[in-house]
């Protein structure tokens, strides 16, 4: 694709690859952003900097926008000698500059080199993505058969696996706004995510008059209840050969293990206490608290938001992670989010 306002410009170089490539045209930026999201098929962009309507640094700045940038290779022909300019275009995402007058012998080689290489990296890319789309299937199949064996149960878990799901992924999405040394990348977060729905398999290893009970638990019943995060940690690791995802194996143990921990040292099984409880979960766990609050269970109705705010806030639940805590203020500080519990 040549975008120039000038017409020899767009017929000289036009001329250098029609015998290998279609040739699409455009005279200034609008038109060309018009014709790039109608095609799929442009391996090249050669970009005039200065023209009306919409010059070459703005269509740049809508390439890195829609992301095409990183998959069709994008030429500035310029006159100007501009260094603020050129480097502008480079940090947008331009791979080269093509200066004007124009040195046709080293024009087509340059172009058709950087056509074959983004052609071999879009494919590799997309093999990545499909390898990673089929382990991602694998192991949604696999935590829902987890899921699964909870339900199985008939307890009130059923009630909580999507909730904390989501609220988790809340968490720690509005944790790295407000703290930038606790920012986790988006993926890794959906992995997260995704490990804290099972945080409470190892109940189904808990006795029905344990798990079941209507009521509050007697101190040997606690005990009994407690060693659902040990028994959750021996299931996983009996499954561990089926998870393809190594990073969501560890997070779903370590959340299993240790959701129940305090930023006290007052929580279990290990007595863990600030920041040697992993911070996914101590995400899940906090996750847990409030969906346990706010929904209605067997044996009490659910509590408004203010009110399990306030438990949470007053440590009445267990002590938790200062930030935590006010990244969960800050999500429902105008009530519960819609997306804490859609599907």
């Amino acid at each position: 694709m040549i975008v120039d306002d000038q017409e020899i410009n767009r017929v000289l170089i036009a001329e250098l690859f029609k015998d290998e490539y279609n040739i699409v045209e455009a005279e200034d930026g609008k038109k060309a952003l018009k014709i790039i999201s109608e095609r799929s098929d442009i391996v090249a962009i050669i970009l005039d900097l200065i023209m009306p309507v919409m010059d070459g640094m703005e269509v740049l700045s809508e390439l890195n926008r829609r992301g095409k940038i990183y998959h069709i290779p994008v030429f500035v022909i310029t006159a100007a000698d501009d260094d603020g300019l050129l480097q502008a275009a480079y940090g947008l995402g331009a791979v080269d500059i093509i200066e004007k007058p124009f040195k046709m012998v080293f024009i087509k080689s340059r172009i058709r080199n950087f056509i074959e290489l983004f052609r071999h990296r879009n494919e590799l890319v997309e093999m990545v993505e499909e390898s990673v789309g089929k382990v991602r299937i694998r192991n949604s199949r696999l935590i829902e058969a987890l899921v699964s064996l909870v339900e199985f149960r008939g307890t009130e878990l059923h009630v909580n696996i999507g909730g904390v799901h989501n609220i988790t992924k809340a968490l720690l999405t509005e944790l790295g706004r407000i703290s930038s040394e606790n920012k986790i990348e988006a993926s890794e977060i959906e992995k997260i995510a995704s490990a804290a729905i099972i945080h409470d398999v190892g109940k189904i290893a808990v006795p029905d008059t344990v798990i079941k009970k209507n009521g509050k638990l007697t101190d040997e019943e606690f005990e009994i209840a407690k060693t659902h995060v040990q028994r959750g940690c021996d299931i996983l690791t009996d499954y561990s050969g089926r998870f393809s995802d190594v990073d969501m194996f560890r997070y779903a143990v370590d959340i299993c293990r240790y959701h129940h921990e305090r930023y006290d040292g007052k929580g279990y099984p290990d007595g863990l206490a600030g920041e040697d409880i992993p911070i996914w979960a101590q995400a899940a766990g906090l996750a847990d608290a409030f969906d346990a609050l706010v929904s209605e269970r067997p044996y009490r109705p659910a509590f408004d938001v203010k009110t399990a705010l306030s438990m949470i806030n007053s440590g009445e639940c267990g002590v938790f992670n200062p930030l935590l805590i006010k990244a969960l203020n800050n999500l429902v500080k105008d009530g519960i989010p819609k997306e804490f519990y859609e599907e």
